[in-house]
């Protein structure tokens, strides 16, 4: 699903309506209409509550006299808070308002000359209303709000209850941050129109947006769907339609869905290695075989009944020592491996990191490298090249932040373009972890994931999604014999019709990995809460979260 900016939704509106020649007072009209059909599927009660509807001047007020008249056609009388001169009100918003005055809706109008700080505020102390309808301002608002208006978001602040329409009035529409001193109203339900904003996607359950839905208004799909238009979110529907590509035939075997190879653990790090390497063969991945070294290999075992071993040199204090690659011991495992996950728990030994660089410029085997694996290439970054083989790196933010040589502060201040301009430049897949968890493809496609909890801010957490990603992975690569991987990344950029289908395909894959972790993980969060949330508490509710989309899709056939 394509989130929009402010600006490319004003374009989108504009088109509509000079291209395609739909009203834009049937955009309006539906806008409204929308919003309370949206409001009835959240309150069941509504009929029975007290509504007041808070509308400016622009077209936001407008939607909020659709809001209001449409809310009276289902017999509910509203108050409506109008805070312009009536005069003020220009086009289809000026249009609305008069067919709300000839329908003898009560409006009662609050304008700056007249009202004091004090007056407003005795207003919303006055003001007998369960349910209040936020349509003061709209997303082409400037900000900060002060003076007169940000008198009324204060006071509206006041309300348990609030409705936004589009989005909350002073929240900044284009954010990918979260402000601490936002003076928006919490709002229990934000119902905007044709796109999800940045801010809705971006938004925490704590914040102004606490929860969003999206109502189609009438503006032609392919005006949204432009490729000018890089920013996503995955939608349950969206997820549910990529997991049909992983449904499995009658006649097929386990060699058909990929062999991976995880190459992690280290002495005091068994864990990870457990954790990654199970998750994989949960994700649906054939065979899986761990390499690790050799100390740490029987206690693996042990925990694994399913997963197969090998045994690799260590160094003396328990990591992978660069004696594996002797007599051809490393190419002989990673031969007819379809997928490598490489770093969870292999520590920070220096020669452990000088293995995993030199496996990665020795081979060209996709590789999904996490944690340690990424940590390997400090100092390195420019030797992490995705253009001449399948390259996901798995980073959270301090991760990330060393490999640049940057503060932790400089990757959470600006997420998405710091990562975006890393895996265009380098040609690869990144997955950046944390609220909101973004992934962005070597073309420069983000896609904001929606799923997830703070529960799952746990270690051994990030191990599950690599070993996730690995699993399906591992699986799309598996069948797909004209996807030869070390020219895979070349020909995904020149833009020949199979490649491009290729491309879709892995982004699809990658986008489901990250929404079935989070998806887990909100399974594990309703089952006990997510104050004791595990990392193998998301494992084990991942077939939980592939159930949950099966239904979905055959819902949505």
């Amino acid at each position: 699903m394509k989130i929009l900016t402010a600006s490319q939704m004003r374009e989108v509106d504009r088109l509509s309506t000079e291209r395609y020649g739909i009203p834009s007072l049937l955009l309006m009209e539906n806008a409204g209409s929308g919003v309370v059909c949206a409001m009835e599927a959240h309150f069941p009660d509504l009929t029975q509550l007290r509504v007041a509807v808070c509308c400016g001047k622009g077209n936001n007020g407008g939607d909020g006299f659709v809001v209001a008249r449409h809310l009276m056609l289902r017999r509910i009388e509203p108050q409506v808070l109008l805070f312009a001169f009536p005069d003020e009100i220009r086009g289809d918003a000026a249009v609305n308002l008069s067919i709300l005055q000839r329908m003898n809706g009560s409006i009662r109008t609050v304008t700056e000359r007249d009202a004091t700080e004090e007056h407003v505020q005795r207003l919303f102390q006055g003001l007998e209303a369960d349910l209040l309808v936020d349509a003061l301002l709209g997303t082409g608002v400037r900000l900060p709000v002060s003076g007169f208006l940000g008198s009324v978001i204060q006071q509206m602040r006041r309300f348990p209850r609030i409705v936004a329409v589009d989005i909350p009035s002073g929240l900044d529409c284009d954010a990918m941050t979260e402000s601490a001193d936002c003076l928006a109203p919490r709002c229990e339900l934000t119902v905007t129109f044709t796109a999800p904003k940045p801010a809705h996607a971006f938004a925490s359950s704590e914040a102004a947006i606490q929860r969003w839905v999206l109502v189609p208004i009438g503006s032609p799909v392919e005006l949204v769907d432009v490729p000018a238009h890089w920013l996503n979110v995955l939608s349950e529907d969206e997820a549910a339609v990529a997991l049909r590509h992983f449904h499995r035939k009658g006649d097929s075997h386990k060699g058909d869905y990929g062999h991976v190879l995880a190459i992690a653990g280290s002495v005091g790090k068994t864990g990870a290695a457990a954790l990654a390497a199970r998750s994989a063969l949960l994700a649906g991945a054939g065979l899986v075989t761990l390499a690790t070294p050799a100390p740490c290999l029987p206690v693996v075992a042990a925990q694994m009944l399913e997963v197969m071993t090998e045994p690799l040199d260590a160094t003396e204090s328990g990591g992978i020592s660069t004696r594996s690659f002797d007599y051809g011991r490393v190419n002989a495992i990673v031969t007819k491996k379809d997928l490598l996950v490489v770093g969870p728990g292999l520590g920070g030994h220096t020669e452990t990191a000088s293995f995993v660089r030199r496996l990665l410029a020795e081979t060209t085997v996709p590789v999904v490298l996490d944690a340690d694996g990424i940590n390997a290439f400090v100092g390195h970054a420019a030797e992490l090249d995705g253009r001449n083989r399948l390259l996901v790196l798995t980073p959270h933010p301090g991760e990330f932040a060393r490999l640049l040589g940057c503060s932790t502060a400089e990757v959470q201040a600006n997420r998405v373009g710091i990562a975006r301009d890393f895996a265009r430049q380098q040609g690869l897949h990144l997955v950046l972890k944390g609220h909101r968890t973004i992934y962005v493809s070597p073309s420069g496609e983000v896609f904001v994931n929606p799923t997830g909890n703070p529960g799952m801010a746990t270690g051994g957490s990030g191990d599950v999604l690599a070993g996730i990603l690995a699993g399906l992975l591992g699986q799309v690569l598996a069948g797909l014999p004209s996807l030869e991987t070390t020219r895979q990344a070349n020909e995904l950029r020149e833009g020949a019709k199979e490649a491009s289908s290729e491309s879709r395909l892995l982004e699809q894959t990658i986008a489901l990995g990250v929404y079935l972790h989070g998806l887990a993980g909100d399974k594990a969060a309703e089952r006990q809460g997510e104050k004791s949330l595990l990392a193998s508490d998301i494992m084990a509710c991942l077939p939980a979260a592939f159930l949950r989309l099966e239904d979905r899709a055959s819902t949505t056939r």
